[in-house]
């Protein structure tokens, strides 16, 4: 074995024990941070579930009625209840359509027959947007696209509605 000592000078000392301390005080300031950025990302996400909307099948008709429900919304840290609404009916077919009542033009509120000159239409007042009842938006309207659908379920008799999703993704 060597015998001979390998020497550390006192300038060598200092620096070794000030980029330690200054590497362990660095890591903890930062530890914080990244866990801020990184945690809502990690956290499991609640969005996406289907939520009672209280209406039974056997009380949907043929005429669009608006209904109303509140869901529980997390932005990062914030929960807050959110309102939602939809028009459901049974169209021709028997099956249960649910649309959003956010117009695709700028985003008003429409309404089911909101015009007596259009009957039979979903009607945005904002700007005289249309939309037929299956929620396709009228030629030569300012929409430019149908009304979005809700993703939806039927458990117990009862009907579960998600998130609205474009038509094309329906």
């Amino acid at each position: 074995m060597s015998e001979k000592k390998q020497q550390v000078s006192r300038r060598q000392f200092l620096n070794y024990t000030l980029t330690g301390v200054g590497g362990f005080m660095a890591a903890g300031m930062l530890m914080p941070m990244v866990r801020m950025a990184v945690d809502p990302v990690l956290k499991e996400s609640g969005h996406g579930g289907l939520t009672n909307v209280s209406l039974a099948v056997e009380d949907i008709t043929t005429e669009p009625q608006r209904i109303d429900w509140k869901i529980d919304q997390v932005d990062g840290w914030y929960e807050s209840e959110v309102s939602r609404s939809a028009w459901v009916f049974k169209d021709e077919n028997d099956e249960i359509q649910a649309f959003s009542p956010i117009c695709k033009h700028l985003g008003c509120v429409v309404s089911w027959e909101g015009n007596e000159s259009y009957p039979n239409e979903f009607f945005c007042p904002c700007h005289n947007g249309r939309y037929y009842k299956s929620g396709e938006n009228v030629p030569g309207t300012p929409p430019l696209a149908p009304l979005d659908v809700y993703e939806q379920e039927v458990r117990d008799g009862m009907l579960f509605l998600g998130d609205a999703v474009p038509r094309e993704e329906a």
